[in-house]
């Protein structure tokens, strides 16, 4: 079995894992890179490897770093299946005709006052979004990992709740090879025990040999989930105070549901002033009203506030959704306080940006973090007090105050992810991606020092492996 590491490779974006085996070629993720605008653009656009020799994807959530490139797949010749959970098939649909109806707007802005700049095209168009779509193929998660699902006589996998976003599944393999049974797992991306309305990561209840894990935060310990309100009650409480905006690049998956079931809570216990809240991305708008319906999904403190009604949740009175980009643009005109939650999470693209280009040069406004933010992107330059920031190709100097909620990533912490190491019997084997060295050589040095019997290795881009 031959394993290359084709994208979240010493970084945290564009995640794409080849197994080969048996002349089978199976891709676990395709998704998008975001970072330096010249190396997104070309790592999106060509794919490292012959699309039409891959046999099969396992998609182990619909977050674009690890959907986005599915279309350019197809493109280059695709014609196999995409295994994923029936959310993350949902999702990822909307999440897949977003990313081509962005890379449709920015690239007619960008066009459009480039002043003489080459013309840029989008990656990929809605029709070859609606292709990818078709080849979905669903299973569900249960307690335990569900069934088996079959690729071919010798490769079986299943998928177990990674607790992460709604529908995010690891992955276990069964690979069959010269008589003998190989076991792979794919953490995908692990969530945490305390986060917000989704229970927590399943164990892999197999031996397990060899293990693909995420490391996003191999070297940080998360403060305690529950601090999130004090300090977002103290944020809402400087915006009132100053009259000022409070700009959330919020991922419409996950991040913005969490924002607005917190904040639901808050009000419904009147810890906080009654602000008008947006939530400025039509995408979000979507993926939330795909939320009730996976209730069973849900840990027992949603369930407890608000019963079995995920409706409730998620709308109150002074939550607003905006949906037309008429709507959006009414925003710059209207006196603070309030609050604007809008994507992308990384302020890559989107509505997000317009907010940031009209209201970050203003000391009276909050500009709010919420998530990991990659190397390179505008949402780490802005958390890294850069200043000014180039927006649609214009200078814009940072004067508004930029403040974290770190309590609220979705990602497992360290503590966490040496927990899911220990629970995996039988381990030889482990990869950590979907991570910087600044946080994997930390984890990689205590890993093996707690277990010296497993092999802990960073893989670097383009490396092949064979197990």
């Amino acid at each position: 079995m031959k394993i290359t590491f084709w994208g979240a490779a010493r970084n945290v974006t564009g995640a794409k894992h080849l197994i080969e085996s048996g002349g089978c070629k199976l891709l676990l993720d395709c998704g998008f890179y975001q970072g330096r605008r010249t190396d997104a653009n070309q790592q999106n656009r060509f794919l490292p490897f012959d699309a039409k020799t891959v046999s099969a994807v396992i998609l182990s959530h619909a977050h674009l770093d690890h959907c986005g490139t599915l279309p350019v797949l197809v493109k280059n010749g695709f014609a196999g299946k995409i295994y994923c959970t029936p959310a993350t098939a949902e999702i990822a649909e909307y999440i897949l005709l977003d990313s081509a109806n962005i890379q449709k707007n920015d690239c007619d802005y960008y066009n459009a006052h480039a002043g003489g700049q080459e013309p840029i095209s989008p990656i990929y168009g809605q029709e070859d979004v609606r292709k990818i779509i078709e080849r979905f193929e669903t299973i569900d998660y249960f307690s335990g990992g569900g069934e088996w699902t079959n690729i071919n006589e010798n490769i079986r996998f299943k998928f177990y709740d990674a607790g992460h976003i709604l529908g995010a599944a690891a992955v276990l393999l069964k690979i069959k090879e010269d008589g003998k049974v190989k076991t792979l797992a794919f953490s995908g991306d692990l969530g945490r025990d305390e986060l917000p309305i989704l229970k927590k990561p399943e164990a892999v209840e197999e031996d397990t040999q060899t293990l693909i894990m995420e490391c996003t935060y191999g070297n940080r310990v998360h403060r305690p989930m529950p601090q999130i309100f004090g300090k977002l009650k103290n944020i809402i409480r400087i915006a009132e105070r100053k009259k000022g905006k409070i700009i959330v690049p919020a991922f419409a998956l996950g991040r913005t549901q969490e924002l607005i079931y917190i904040l639901n809570l808050l009000t419904r216990a009147n810890e906080i002033p009654s602000l008008p809240i947006y939530i400025d991305t039509p995408l979000g708008d979507k993926i939330t009203k795909i939320f009730p319906r996976y209730i069973k999904d849900f840990d027992d403190d949603f369930k407890e506030e608000f019963g079995r009604d995920g409706h409730k949740a998620f709308s109150f009175n002074n939550l607003k959704y905006i949906r037309s980009v008429a709507e959006s643009k009414s925003l710059n005109g209207k006196n603070g306080p309030f609050i604007i939650i809008a994507g992308s999470g990384m302020s890559e693209g989107g509505r997000i940006l317009h907010h940031l280009k009209n209201n970050i040069g203003d000391t009276a406004n909050i500009v709010l973090i919420t998530g990991y933010q990659a190397k390179d992107t505008m949402g780490r330059k802005i958390l890294e007090n850069i200043s000014p920031v180039r927006i649609y190709g214009k200078l814009y100097d940072v004067r508004a105050k930029v403040m974290t909620l770190n309590e609220l990533s979705a990602h497992a912490d360290q503590n966490d992810l040496m927990d899911y190491v220990k629970n995996i019997k039988g381990l030889k084997n482990l990869f950590l991606v979907h991570t910087e060295m600044t946080q994997a050589e930390p984890f990689a040095d205590l890993a093996r020092k707690s277990f010296p019997e497993i092999s802990v290795s960073i893989p670097e881009f383009s490396q092949s492996v064979e197990i």
